[in-house]
């Protein structure tokens, strides 16, 4: 395939969105909540609703988005490589409107081997066209490396040394990826096995989105509970894909700053590759 770098610096969409309260309690159930029937049910019961803010990074992933922003990738390479989701105001709505333009505003290549970087930047609106969060969201796509484009910026994230000050341990269950791809990312290696085994994974891995929604609650639960609206900043790297059924442990560290970085760990196997690391939170104090 060729590497269609005339489309970088252009904006796609609008990409519109109607959600009810359903599609609020779906995407909350996709990322864990009330697993067991009780924890964080609050997001995924109407009765005095809460959103939660991992609503705004489903958006620039859904699968009319990838699909739209096709600059010649082979899509059984794409991965999500991390993003940083900044809230400009909550979305505290149970139904609304949204609409998100995206700009495609670089490709980066890796090397033969090593993947494309791809860049995008997208900002979402409620249906009075205020602007909610802006999210910049980058992809690795594995098998198209080597084409001769620019390098990638760095982009590093200092992690404590100590032990983390809080964490949370939770299992995610074997069918979170069936739930999650409900709320739009229809990718095969979410839920086909056969697919899954054609590209190196023992089972379909868990959506990226989803196991930071994992996180996102955590850290709600732990520092501001109830208060998921006071979220400001949420920016992670996305560092080896995660298997349903897996016990994870969420590491926090509060910081000097007033904010907390964090990583997703295997609670069974901590000297493991984390799931997501070189993390930041931030939120109203």
């Amino acid at each position: 395939m060729t590497i269609k770098t005339e489309m970088v610096g252009q904006t796609f969409g609008p990409f519109v969105r109607d959600y009810e309260v359903k599609d609020s309690i779906l995407f909350a159930l996709g990322c864990g909540c009330a697993a067991d029937g009780k924890t964080d049910l609050e997001y995924a019961y109407e009765k005095n609703q809460k959103i939660l803010p991992m609503f705004g990074a489903m958006l620039i992933v859904d699968s009319e988005v990838t699909k739209t922003i096709d600059y010649g990738y082979n899509y059984a390479g794409s991965l999500h490589w991390g993003f940083d989701l900044r809230f400009h105001r909550p979305l505290t709505r149970a139904s609304g409107r949204l609409s998100t333009k995206v700009l495609l505003k670089g490709l980066y290549d890796r090397g033969e081997g090593k993947g494309l970087l791809a860049q995008h930047v997208g900002d979402t609106y409620d249906e009075e066209g205020n602007l909610l969060f802006t999210n910049e969201s980058w992809d690795c796509l594995i098998y198209d490396g080597g084409w001769g484009g620019p390098a990638a910026p760095r982009d590093s994230v200092d992690m404590p040394s100590r032990e983390p000050d809080f964490t949370v341990v939770e299992r995610v269950p074997e069918n979170q990826a069936l739930i999650y791809r409900l709320s739009g990312d229809w990718h095969p290696q979410h839920v086909d096995w056969e697919y899954a085994a054609a590209n190196g994974m023992p089972r379909p891995i868990l959506h990226a989105v989803s196991f930071a929604g994992i996180v996102c609650r955590h850290f709600i639960r732990t520092f501001i509970p109830g208060e998921p609206e006071r979220l400001t900043r949420f920016k992670t790297r996305i560092t080896a894909p995660l298997l349903p059924g897996t016990t994870v442990r969420t590491e926090m560290w509060k910081m000097e700053d007033g904010s907390v970085h964090f990583r997703l760990a295997d609670a069974s196997q901590p000297s493991s590759k984390p799931f997501l690391n070189f993390g930041i939170i931030e939120w109203k104090q």
